[in-house]
């Protein structure tokens, strides 16, 4: 599983013209899942995102987590970050989890990190051709993935 976080001041995500998720503080996480992926990618990587200690506190060093913050989360599904670009111009995404594998990970993901944070976690949908709206703060931008926990 890859995962892009980025702190934000607020985000929206809209499909068809309607909003599906929007928060203010907070994470956008896109969400990536390939074939090889399981629960325990899973658990790993929400444990992360939950405990990412970006925010700036009252000396303005980024010691604050999600939880210290009130802060929320926008999840939106990310098939690209499994993009091969090695060879020519057009990516290829073979690495990406079908729909079969990648929908209930998704899934399972949205229901970890609720309960992580105690929190409705907003979403997009799945498949959806989605516009992703977001003031980054900072910036702040940082990639995790589970297979590579540097």
């Amino acid at each position: 599983m890859r995962a892009v976080l980025q702190r934000v001041t607020q985000a929206s995500c809209t499909v068809d013209g309607n909003i599906t998720g929007q928060i203010e503080t907070g994470f956008v996480v896109l969400l990536g899942i390939e074939d090889t992926d399981s629960t325990e990618d899973l658990e790993w990587l929400a444990q992360k995102i939950v405990g990412m200690r970006v925010f700036g506190d009252e000396n303005g060093m980024m010691n604050k987590a999600l939880a210290d913050v009130d802060g929320n989360i926008l999840l939106i599904s990310q098939f690209t970050l499994f993009a091969a670009t090695k060879k020519g111009n057009r990516p290829g995404f073979t690495r990406a989890a079908k729909p079969d594998i990648a929908i209930p990970l998704y899934e399972k993901m949205i229901e970890k990190l609720s309960i992580l944070t105690g929190r409705k976690v907003q979403t997009g949908i799945f498949g959806a051709d989605m516009k992703i709206a977001l003031l980054n703060d900072g910036p702040v931008t940082i990639l995790i993935d589970t297979k590579n926990k540097e």
